[in-house]
């Protein structure tokens, strides 16, 4: 699940893409402008500083801004720098796996099995997807419109 830190993050990271090329943005006008917490958002964009994907300038035309273009900056990647792993369970986690107390063999453990297939299609999306597509609601290439049958009720 996306904690706030991780929305929160990718929101300040779509309002510096949508930026013209050299421009910069003081956190607190990029607080107002998606209704964020600034003492937060102060946090997490040093710490998208330090991971490389931001830059600042102190003083007069400071700011923030992206470090690389918006085409070249993972969605997949901000999460994790924010929020761990894309697994939902840590058991299923390629970088941060941790035994469950519970599970006597992880590897026919059938909960764990079906968590990996849906950390690894939650990592092919996020992982594939630019910053450019995500702040401008693009869909990859090989992603295919997926449509939900609306429920029936058993009344009904």
């Amino acid at each position: 699940m996306l904690t706030k830190k991780g929305k929160y993050g990718l929101k300040a990271m779509v309002d510096l893409a949508q930026l013209q090329p050299g421009e910069t943005a003081f956190i607190t006008d990029i607080a107002v402008r998606n209704n964020l917490p600034k003492k937060f958002l102060d946090t997490i964009m040093l710490e998208l500083r330090n991971a490389g994907f931001l830059r600042s300038k102190k003083g007069p035309g400071g700011g923030y801004s992206l470090a690389r273009p918006a085409a070249e900056i993972r969605v997949g990647q901000v999460i994790r720098t924010l929020d761990g792993p894309l697994a939902p369970i840590r058991c299923a986690s390629r970088t941060a796996f941790e035994a469950c107390d519970d599970c006597q063999d992880p590897e026919t453990c059938h909960v764990r099995r079906s968590m990996v297939v849906v950390r690894d299609a939650m990592a092919g999306i996020l992982d594939n997807m630019t910053l450019e597509q995500f702040a401008h609601g693009e869909k990859d290439e090989g992603e295919k419109e997926e449509t939900v049958a609306p429920l029936r009720s058993e009344a009904g």
